[in-house]
């Protein structure tokens, strides 16, 4: 098997005109040893008949239909002036056959087949030698038409492992568009929170730093602990992308236990903060908890930043099968016309964040004005299972 293997890879690498050459001399050679083994005394010209049905041969690939027709007409030159001097098996017909039946569209191929069977049963003096020329040429054909068909298949099959190839491809660069969306979103939020907290309170330092230096130490505490509480939350991601070979559904994930300690910081930087978390929440899902965490970390770093105001709420309840988390405060708001749901929002990084952490949860979220234009309120309803499993879509 393995000599028969290397036999084939070394004529795959062979100039397709030398083999075919090499086919023609000796079809050739067949055909002269037929006349002179019929009988030596033959002239020259029957020689030189059977010689030319196999000259054509060297350039079968390129006009198979012209070579098999260029032998046929020798051929039936040879049957008519000597008759006996035709070989049992004339090998150019049968190449010659093949190469239509593995190359030539259909309709040409059928016509051949038709042509030849007529021929055969025509040109022959026998039933005996009709039976075997017919078996001889039809034998060429069938097995030309099988080479055809496995050609077929192994260009259908390479074709196939194509398409999934690059399926595979593009599902891989989609997951890697995923996660790279999924880590920005977790970076945004971990340092755009850290961040603005330690600006405040850097900003208000200067200020107290003489008149009221408790202040002053406590905005420097705050600093260092929001400082330390980024630090960790990084390398919660960071930590996931250096462990080889483990998925983002591993890594570390927020908790709503840790909104108090949340709370507590945006508190320290000078915004009354009311928690309100219910009790019987029962089980939520890891993932839920994480996105549930990030949206009132990301509203209340949006409030800090943005709403001039000096007190925020956070609401988190249970509501049949989904976990509504609702964030609102008393500043400045917005015009009520920038009140949209998560279909028309065109916010900044951090709303979007919300957004797609809602979406990808199977759930929505909503951003706006709160009562009367006053104030800003972000909502968010995340669906849970019968046991604390996230209903997807489809699912």
């Amino acid at each position: 098997m393995e000599r028969t293997a290397q036999w084939r890879m070394r004529a795959a690498g062979l100039n397709p005109y030398l083999l075919d050459s090499l086919l023609a001399l000796t079809s050739a050679g067949v055909a002269a040893w037929a006349v002179y083994n019929d009988d030596p005394h033959w002239p020259a010209w029957v020689y030189l008949l059977a010689v030319a049905t196999a000259l054509p041969l060297p350039w079968r690939r390129r006009a198979p239909l012209t070579v098999l027709a260029l032998y046929s007409a020798a051929e039936i030159a040879l049957t008519v002036l000597a008759h006996s001097a035709n070989a049992q098996v004339p090998l150019a017909g049968v190449i010659g056959l093949y190469t239509v039946a593995e190359r030539c569209s259909d309709r040409v191929r059928w016509s051949v087949l038709a042509l030849t069977v007529v021929g055969n049963l025509v040109g022959t003096h026998s039933p005996n030698g009709a039976v075997f020329s017919l078996l001889t040429s039809v034998g060429s054909y069938v097995f030309g038409s099988l080479v055809r068909a496995q050609r077929q298949l192994a260009r259908l099959e390479a074709e196939r492992a194509q398409e999934a190839g690059e399926r595979a491809a593009s599902e891989a660069g989609r997951a890697v568009a995923q996660e790279r969306a999924r880590i920005a979103r977790e970076m945004h939020d971990i340092l755009a929170h850290a961040v603005s907290l330690m600006v405040i309170q850097a900003e208000a330092g200067p200020v107290v730093v003489r008149n009221d230096p408790d202040r002053a130490i406590r905005a420097f505490d705050t600093i260092a602990d929001a400082g330390r509480d980024a630090m960790v939350q990084l390398r919660r991601v960071l930590g996931v992308l250096k462990e080889e070979g483990t998925g983002p559904q591993l890594a570390p994930q927020p908790r709503l236990a840790e909104l108090g300690e949340v709370a507590e910081r945006v508190r320290r930087a000078g915004l009354r903060v009311d928690l309100d978390v219910a009790d019987g929440l029962g089980a939520v899902p890891a993932d839920v908890e994480a996105t549930a965490y990030r949206i009132v970390q990301e509203a209340l770093t949006n409030t800090v930043k943005h709403s001039g105001a000096d007190r925020a709420a956070i609401r988190v309840r249970r509501g049949g099968r989904e976990l509504e988390v609702v964030v609102s405060d008393n500043g400045r708001g917005v015009a009520p016309a920038l009140g949209r749901t998560v279909v028309g929002w065109s916010g900044g990084r951090g709303l979007v964040g919300i957004r797609e952490r809602a979406a990808a949860c199977g759930g929505r979220a909503e951003a706006g004005p709160g009562p009367e234009g006053k104030g800003f309120v972000v909502s968010a309803r995340l669906p849970l299972g019968a046991d604390g499993v996230v209903e997807r879509a489809g699912g």
